[in-house]
């Protein structure tokens, strides 16, 4: 009876400093969230996991997964040997459950998750941001594609076949940390640890959910599916390790994500970022006007329309498993973190790049 009443203290502690934490983002300003976890604790985090595991050549999630599966397989395996009145194994097992989600949602917010509620970008760099309207957002069509246009002729041995990793600096993820660490500095934000952002494997892991990559907080490290195509690598890379440095809003990542490398000095890295940034613009053209971005698309240079093309023919071999649930568990799990747009977030990328080019 010892070791039971033990065990159950243990898990009202994790019950107990799950609720707390949670409480807590809700009642926490985000100034309070800002100045005193974002800007102060989480840059402990960052340095204690990056010390510990910075080094690993591969994803810790790749470790992480075995232990969890391990230690669920142990808890079965013992609740089941265990001689104990059958009501009893049920009451065990349902607070070990409760034990576990509170536990979990403690150390997610412990290790990153507050930053969700920090003060928005926006506030921080003060730029003003607004909705754009339908030829607002033609325009930025337009400028967009006269900078790709640009960028791409930089590129050395540019061709009009489709670009590869081969124009990628060898030291991608360092140069896309560098890249980030300087625009966050140069605008007064905290960076601390050597934040990761490693491929993932098998290849479609996470494009057939219609996701590109992943920032688990419980590993501090960022993942990007091995599936995608070269294209599509700086922006995806720099995106999660725009998490790892504290952001959660995934519209704010997405805007890093282009500010990043359109500073970079690799032309291929700017190039491929600012296309990023360039389809997202499109997808919300043709939802305005389909026949005219069409029309509008066969008129751009062949090397770009190849880049395109590339990218979604890469796209089509990862077919979405489950689109609809995918969508509306991402979508809750959002809003549940304060983002009231959910899903939509992503593209409040647009109102911020279009807000700090008017600054």
């Amino acid at each position: 009876m010892s070791y039971l009443r033990h065990m159950t203290r243990k898990k009202l502690v994790w019950i107990l400093l799950g609720g707390l934490a949670k409480l807590m983002k809700v009642i926490l300003s985000p100034e309070l969230i800002e100045n005193y976890y974002s800007r102060g604790f989480f840059k402990v985090v960052r340095w204690i996991i990056d010390g510990l595991f910075g080094w690993l050549p591969f994803p810790l999630l790749y470790l992480f997964i075995p232990v969890l599966l391990f230690w669920v397989v142990k808890k079965i395996r013992d609740s089941w040997r265990w001689k104990a009145p059958r009501k009893t194994k049920v009451i065990s097992a349902l607070s070990t459950i409760l034990a576990f989600v509170m536990g979990s949602v403690f150390f997610f917010l412990i290790m990153w998750g507050f930053n969700y509620g920090r003060i928005s970008i926006e506030e921080s760099l003060g730029i003003s941001t607004a909705p754009l309207n339908k030829e607002e957002l033609w325009n930025e069509l337009q400028e967009e594609t006269e900078e790709i246009i640009r960028l791409r002729r930089m590129i050395p041995g540019v061709t009009d076949n489709a670009l590869s990793a081969e124009y990628l600096p060898e030291n991608l993820e360092s140069h896309l940390r560098t890249n980030l660490s300087g625009v966050l500095q140069r605008h007064d934000f905290p960076i601390a640890g050597t934040v990761r952002g490693h491929f993932i494997y098998p290849k479609g892991i996470f494009l057939r959910f219609s996701s590109s990559g992943l920032y688990f907080p419980w590993t501090g490290q960022g993942q990007i599916d091995a599936g995608l195509h070269p294209l599509q690598w700086p922006y995806v890379m720099t995106h999660e390790m725009g998490h790892g440095f504290g952001f959660g809003d995934e519209g704010t990542c997405n805007f890093l994500a282009f500010w990043a490398c359109s500073r970079s000095s690799d032309p291929a890295v700017a190039y491929m970022g600012r296309l990023a940034y360039w389809r997202t613009v499109a997808s919300n053209n043709i939802a305005y006007d389909r026949k005219r971005y069409f029309a509008f698309r066969e008129t751009l240079p062949a090397g770009i329309i190849a880049d395109l093309d590339a990218i979604n023919e890469n796209l089509f071999k990862y077919p979405d498993i489950m689109p609809k649930l995918r969508y509306y568990a991402y979508d809750s799990y959002l809003k549940a973190q304060g983002i009231d747009e959910g899903i939509k977030n992503y593209n409040r990328v647009i109102m911020l790049v279009r807000g700090w080019k008017d600054k």
